[in-house]
């Protein structure tokens, strides 16, 4: 049974895909069932890596979600618009959905899964997170009898490449960043990236996948690795971690009907014996932590066409299986509840005052007698207990840098200290500010 992919999108990733498609050879009996039939590009003229028949060819991608040829339809085309709406579109037609669309899914998840549960469809969405990395249906499937307690991750290629580097050769961010455009790892404008709205995409399903509901990707606290000082990674290192651009959520304490979390993304010290602080150059990794299994990690390439149209294949090949299964259509079947993973719960975002933590913290400060006794009179009189303080040479006449490792503390608590501390005549800025695992 031929099974009509229509592509939405021809660039590296579609260009995966179809390379896939075109050589079934040794790959699962079920590639071979697979024929595309349209493919959606900007500029018929434009020089590929794959060979396609002209006139599998349109830049009318509406046309390729309507023809009656096409059976799946796959968006890899990215951004916003008009990829929500050519979803929807294929939704309302009843046909399912592969998308690798993060910032989509993030975004309007929720809207594409009730459109898609009306219509009785898929949606699937390996290829979002991860690259080549199986994730989302390990979320959704196989640890779905664990209550998840934290999922961690290194979830952008390019940052961990410029952090890898940064923390190997000592360089500055901006020789980095510039190596990375050069070679392709980051984009000319790499805002997306570095500044962590990548990351927060990505944690943002994971999260809604984790603990069973919508997380809101606006309110997600995001920062990135642009204000990052290389001083701060040459410390980090001295005092036995390392520095990575972590995107977290975790379970927090209250009402089983609503799930509280704390999600958030950031530059973090993490212990040089922690399992992600290993995950160097391009890679991604993903902590799970959960109960009864304990911590599992993924690992793998997080980007590039090989790995993502891996991911996208496998889900096309996850509605393949069902539509031969169900001798057909698929859609006249119920969906499956863990395949489908719908929302059967609501979660909000805990206000970050009342998130514990630990702190890495540089001060400028006055190179005199009692000025770490003061820093550490304003810790103590907020309660947050020290476990180490550091002070460095700088070259600067006078001057000092001191470094405070705190333990996990209240952050109302931390702002308190750091409000002290700020007003203190011998502290002459703040430098960094980071959280520490």
């Amino acid at each position: 049974m031929t099974i009509g992919i229509g592509l939405l999108g021809l660039g590296t990733v579609g260009a995966g895909v179809a390379a896939i498609l075109a050589t079934p050879s040794g790959r699962h009996p079920l590639v071979g069932e697979l024929e595309l039939r349209r493919v959606a590009v900007r500029d018929l003229n434009r020089p590929r890596t794959v060979e396609l028949a002209a006139e599998l060819l349109s830049t009318d991608p509406e046309a390729v979600v309507d023809d009656p040829a096409v059976d799946i339809v796959v968006e890899v085309m990215g951004g916003l618009e008009p990829a929500r709406s050519l979803i929807l579109r294929a939704i309302a037609a009843g046909k399912p959905v592969v998308t690798a669309n993060k910032a989509v899914i993030a975004r309007y998840g929720e809207e594409i899964a009730a459109a898609a549960a009306r219509s009785g469809v898929y949606v699937l969405i390996e290829a979002a997170v991860g690259g080549g990395i199986p994730i989302i249906e390990p979320l959704k499937q196989s640890l779905g009898a664990n209550r998840i307690q934290r999922v961690s991750g290194i979830i952008n290629g390019t940052t961990n490449y410029i952090l890898s580097r940064m923390a190997a050769e000592g360089a500055a961010y901006p020789e980095v960043l510039a190596d990375a455009q050069r070679l392709g790892y980051a984009e000319a404008d790499p805002a997306a990236d570095v500044q962590g709205g990548d990351a927060a995409d990505k944690i943002a399903i994971l999260a809604g996948l984790a603990y069973g509901g919508p997380v809101p990707r606006e309110a997600i606290p995001t920062e990135g690795i642009d204000q990052l000082d290389a001083r701060d990674i040459a410390y980090a290192e001295q005092l036995g971690y390392v520095v990575k651009l972590l995107a977290v959520a975790q379970a927090m304490p209250g009402d089983q009907a609503e799930q509280l979390l704390d999600v958030r993304v950031h530059p973090t010290l993490l212990p040089k014996a922690h399992p992600l602080a290993g995950v160097n150059g391009v890679n991604n990794a993903i902590l799970v932590e959960g109960d009864p299994v304990g911590q599992v990690m993924f690992y793998g390439p997080g980007a590039g066409a090989g790995p993502t149209a891996s991911a996208v294949v496998a889900d096309i090949l996850n509605i393949a299986g069902i539509r031969q299964a169900t001798g057909g259509g698929g859609t006249q079947a119920p969906l499956d509840p863990l395949l489908a993973a719908g929302s059967w719960r609501d979660c909000r975002l805990v206000e970050s005052a009342v998130t514990s933590h630990r702190n890495y913290l540089r001060l400028r400060t006055s190179d005199r007698a009692g000025v770490i006794g003061a820093i550490g009179t304003c810790f103590g009189e907020a309660g947050v207990s020290i476990q180490s303080i550091v002070q460095f040479e700088t070259q600067s006449a006078g001057g000092a840098e001191i470094v405070v490792i705190t333990h996990e503390v209240c952050e109302a608590n931390f702002r308190q200290a750091l409000a002290a501390i700020e007003a203190l005549t011998d502290v002459q800025a703040v430098a960094a500010c980071l959280r520490t695992l």
